[in-house]
């Protein structure tokens, strides 16, 4: 059996079999073969029976339509590898070697050209071929073996792309959601009322065919300090009754009333721990994660929405006592058999980080991590409602500087509502809807001009607004689907997955291995070798050299960026102090007096939740020095493209042996420099893999730098109780700035250059050693020791050409005997 059958029956739910189709040899081929009779042998159980039958029906479909020339239950199985020449090709982005293992930006699906495998197929076939090639290399230990059997394993790569989705509560986001990846009743949406500072993560389930929820908590200890800090917190309220219904005791008391009713207002924290309260998720006192697992989508919303929001009812209509979200740091749903989802990760975004520290930690990651960044608002007030703006300019720079977005989409749902209409005719109805999706477009670019904080990081080009109706892309009564504009989302999805080919990336490596592999074990040609390795030594000292100057020229520009940053932080920093911890004018002594208490309480930061805004003391203090690199950042690492000095100067870097592979002078040593090639476009991608979350933590590292200084003054002052508390931090806050100003700014510059030295070092020698070692393995050694792979080469190279769009097919014709998998793979 391979792994396509046996992935086959894990998508669909019948993995208990799997046992017995290995047994009974049941590979890709013999599946298409199957017949009633031998169906019935293999599961002799009714039930499992006909799900797969009906199954395997829907996939003989999906692969006549996909191939024609595929016929039917009773017949051959699957189509040739070699007979293509006159069929449609997939045309493929990746125009030739040199950018083989880069994603395209956009590409035309696979399976939709007739003729065609599809990439499914494609993949299953060349991971058997290369297990095999591992299982056949000789155990001895030397350096080629141990090398090749590296780079075998090393082929599997695992890449996503994250979205993630922001917008206040009842802005449709939940709708949006099930709408684009096709599966109703997923997220719940309606009266029940969210919690804001879950994240929620929706993406595929590879394993099996189940509704899962895996849900992860925050810790005992981070919970018990959070009921610390709450009860004090009201304390202090209850003798400042002016001040007991403002959003900050509102939140608190919302929290802790989820979770324990009214228990919690005459107990203490120990009290509050007690196990009882938890005895429903006893994961949670194991500091375990809990995993839902059911059929329907319907049936996972009803159980996982005690762990997102709070409604009088649950899902059944039961009542319920206690809710969990105040525990919880994530829910990750994963959804079976959803193509949109394979590569890509939607993620629902609480609109700026928390007070939880591991919550706030991870919504920095994962904003960092987003590639798209969705927006989205109630369509009636697009341009004018403040807090999806807040939004995007607290969220800017995690996403700009911080981070690798490439996309904004500001979403505007709730088209179809029109109200007030004189004309109720569907055409007219259908025109008001159009009419007004414009002119929301064109405010919302308009305002988006505004925003200088975030055009520092976005430009024009990065930033589309759309206009969604979810109800209407289900029922089609005044809109068309097109009009409705989800289509557009889900092709933008599509596209983000087509340019993570698994498929291309693994079928390119185990093409350049088997090049290895047949150059090594023909040995001889010692002399054109070593001329070869002569001049790739010299090329690749000087490619380097191409690599290093812009590199030494981007640090000197950094250092000086960072110089007059640290002196204005020094002049200013006390400036920046003071509207941060001294009230403002408008605002009560004893409603900043909790503010002040708040910051101290949360070392710097305090969310406030109603307004979508958060203080950010540290921040505040680093902000000279961010905004002193700013435009020199954006420059030296844009998100959007493959240029500036560290990926551009990289993606430049080439030994020319693709070029010449292709030359009669060194058809000796063709196979060598044809994995060579591959292996080059394999460290440039890994390193510019590394650039971008290296890139993170530099740009972070000046903020972070701060907060690791400013920590020892919040530590004090949270030791500071009594009459005249305010006063007495306040203080111990601007001492400590005032009496280490002078060092402070001074070594963020420093441990940001210091990083990004060590990106630079570590980028040049990655790059010298990986070419190095390969130079030598391929070129000053001989694989004597290892089996005829010419057959596996041959069809590795047929299924590249395919992906690649070229109907040019070699013959399968080998010296010797083939190995299991390639034998399994001859057809026709």
């Amino acid at each position: 059996m391979d792994d396509f059958v046996g992935n086959k029956l894990t998508e669909w739910g019948l993995s208990e079999w799997i046992p017995t189709f290995k047994e009974q040899g049941i590979d890709t081929e013999s599946l298409y073969c199957l017949d009633d009779q031998e169906i019935a042998d293999l599961i002799p159980t009714v039930g499992p029976r006909s799900k797969f039958k009906k199954k395997l029906k829907m996939l003989k479909k999906e692969q006549n339509t996909t191939n024609p020339e595929t016929v039917d239950s009773s017949a051959e199985g699957r189509p040739s590898t070699s007979d293509t020449s006159d069929k449609g090709k997939r045309q493929s982005d990746l125009q030739g070697e040199s950018s083989q293992w880069q994603s395209p930006t956009k590409k035309q699906r696979l399976a939709n050209k007739p003729g065609s495998y599809s990439e499914e197929i494609i993949l299953s076939d060349v991971k058997n071929i290369m297990r095999c090639v591992h299982q056949k290399i000789p155990p001895r230990d030397n350096k080629l073996n141990n090398f090749l059997t590296k780079k075998i394993k090393d082929l599997e790569m695992d890449k996503r792309e994250v979205v993630g989705v922001f917008g206040k509560t009842g802005a449709g986001k939940s709708s949006l959601i099930n709408a684009v990846i096709g599966v109703k009743n997923l997220l719940p949406s309606g009266n029940v009322r969210a919690c804001t500072s879950v994240m929620i993560k929706v993406e595929a389930n590879m394993q099996n065919s189940k509704f899962e929820a895996n849900i992860e908590f925050i810790t005992k200890e981070e919970w018990k300090d959070e009921l610390w800090f709450s009860k004090n917190f009201l304390g202090d309220v209850d003798q400042e009754s002016d001040q007991k219904d403002d959003d900050d005791s509102r939140d608190i008391v919302e929290k802790l009333s989820a979770l324990y009713g009214e228990d919690w207002k005459n107990k203490s924290p120990d009290d509050l721990m007690n196990d009882k309260y938890f005895k429903e998720i006893p994961e949670f006192l194991l500091s375990k994660g809990k995993t839902l697992t059911v059929e329907t989508a319907q049936e996972l919303s009803a159980k996982f929405v005690r762990y997102t929001r709070s409604d009088p009812k649950d899902g059944d209509g039961k009542a319920v006592k206690r809710w969990y979200w105040p525990l919880v740091k994530c829910v990750t749903i994963k959804v079976p058999n959803n193509d949109l989802l394979k590569h890509v990760t939607l993620v629902d975004l609480p609109g700026n980080g928390d007070r939880n520290k591991s919550r706030n930690k991870m919504w920095k990651t994962v904003v960092g991590s987003c590639s798209t960044v969705w927006i989205v608002t109630d369509i009636n007030r697009a341009a004018s409602e403040p807090e999806p703006w807040e939004i995007l300019e607290s969220a800017s720079s995690f996403m700009g500087n911080a981070g690798q977005c490439e996309h904004i989409h500001f979403i505007c749902t709730k088209s179809d509502h029109i109200a007030d209409s004189d004309d109720h005719s569907a055409a007219g109805v259908r025109a008001l809807i159009l009419k007004r999706n414009d002119r929301a477009k064109k405010e919302v670019k308009e305002e988006f001009s505004k925003l200088k904080e975030v055009k520092k990081y976005f430009s024009d080009e990065s930033f589309k607004v759309l206009t969604v109706s979810s109800k209407e892309f289900l029922k089609q009564k005044r809109l068309d689907k097109n009009e409705t504009e989800i289509p557009k989302l889900q092709e933008f999805l599509q596209d983000l997955n087509d340019c993570h080919s698994e498929t291309l990336n693994y079928v390119s490596g185990a093409r350049g291995i088997l090049s290895l592999i047949q150059g090594a074990s023909r040995g001889g040609g010692d002399d054109i070798k070593t001329a070869v390795y002569t001049v790739l030594q010299q090329k690749m000292s000087d490619e380097l050299d191409k690599v290093r100057k812009p590199m030494k020229e981007t640090y000197q520009a950094f250092e000086k960026c960072l110089s007059e940053g640290v002196e204005n932080s020094k002049s200013s920093c006390e400036k920046h102090l003071k509207s941060v911890i001294n009230p403002p004018p408008n605002k009560s002594g004893s409603g900043f007096h909790r503010t002040l208490k708040f910051i101290v309480e949360h070392d710097g930061t305090c969310k406030k939740k109603k307004k979508g805004k958060q203080i950010n003391l540290n921040m505040k203090l680093s902000s000279c020095l961010t905004e002193s690199i700013d435009e020199e950042f954006k420059k030296t690492f844009p998100n959007e493209g493959e240029c500036g000095p560290f990926n551009g100067v990289l993606n430049s870097f080439s030994l020319d042996t693709k070029m010449m592979s292709e030359k009669t002078e060194y058809k000796d040593v063709e196979l060598q420099l044809i994995f060579l090639s591959t292996e080059e476009e394999k460290i440039k991608t890994k390193l510019n893999k590394i650039i971008r979350e290296r890139k993170k933590m530099i740009y972070s590292s000046l903020t972070t730098t701060i907060e690791t200084n400013m920590q020892k003054c919040y530590d004090e002052a949270k030791q500071i109780k009594g009459p005249g508390m305010l006063i007495k931090m306040r203080e111990t806050i601007e001492n400590h700035v005032h009496g280490s100003k002078d060092v402070m700014f001074q070594k963020a510059k420093a441990v940001m250059l210091k990083q990004l030295d060590d990106l630079m070092s570590d980028i040049l020698d990655n790059l010298e050693k990986t070419m190095q070692e390969s130079m030598e393995l391929s070129l000053k050694t001989d694989g004597v020791s290892i089996p005829d792979f010419t057959l596996e080469l041959v069809m590795v190279k047929n299924h590249y050409k395919e992906l690649q769009g070229s109907s040019d097919q070699e013959p399968l014709i080998c010296a010797g005997p083939p190995s299991p998998a390639a034998a399994q793979l001859i057809t026709n």
